[in-house]
């Protein structure tokens, strides 16, 4: 029987960022030549300012969680109150990808035990960017979950955009402010991608039909319009 593309699309979107995540990290760990190319292209580009700052706060969990708990509650109630099955399921998605954040995040950084750039006082514990990874889960899941009871076009493409300059803002901001080196931001890319991958199939099954109602008809009720 023939795979069809959706289940193949979906390996690809979880496959690549796991190969490239894992290649990261093998270089992060053996300080292979990739932290090579990593640490110049970090003094390139680190310009500590307050603008920097700022926009590295787009990863604070004080800023982006709040924005994702937002949109878990609207969409827990759109789909509620339009009578979706399983309503709960996917704000259940997203909220149990941001927990897995820092499940994975703090392990991860106890094992490579890499130092930070020389914009930061004396540490380690800097790989991946706990920071990106809180913007990619929290703006990304609000995107993905929110997509459904927008009805515009129009507006679902403009939450798409600001998802990504939110996203790629923050990780703009760790970069250049000196938080983080750059691969660190890369593999917490890959790390969110991947909790992504699991909240986007149940957002979008689970998204009830914009502008009508899915509750179920009692039996011999009559259906109304076209």
């Amino acid at each position: 029987m023939p795979v069809s593309p959706r289940p193949r699309t979906r390996s690809a979107l979880v496959g690549l960022p796991v190969l490239l995540f894992a290649l990261i990290t093998w270089q992060v760990v053996a300080d292979g030549p990739l932290t090579g190319v990593d640490e110049r292209l970090s003094r390139a580009l680190v310009h500590p300012d307050r603008f920097s700052e700022l926009l590295a706060d787009l990863g604070n969990v004080q800023v982006a969680v709040p924005v994702l708990a937002l949109a878990l509650v609207y969409v827990a109630w759109h789909g509620r109150a339009h009578g979706a099955d399983r309503w709960w399921l996917p704000p259940l998605a997203g909220a149990l990808a941001m927990v897995l954040v820092p499940a994975l995040v703090a392990p991860l950084k106890a094992w490579t035990d890499r130092p930070g750039t020389p914009a930061v006082p004396p540490a380690v514990g800097y790989y991946p960017s706990g920071h990106t990874a809180t913007a990619v889960v929290a703006y990304g899941a609000a995107a993905l979950l929110l997509l459904g009871p927008l009805r515009s076009p129009a507006v679902r493409r403009v939450l798409v955009v600001l998802c990504v300059v939110l996203v790629l803002g923050a990780s703009y901001g760790l970069v250049r402010r000196g938080y983080h080196w750059p691969l660190d931001v890369v593999a917490s890319w890959c790390l969110g991608a991947v909790l992504l991958a699991g909240v986007a199939p149940v957002a979008r099954r689970n998204s009830p039909p914009v502008g009508r109602s899915t509750r179920r008809r009692p039996p011999g009720t009559p259906r109304t319009g076209p």
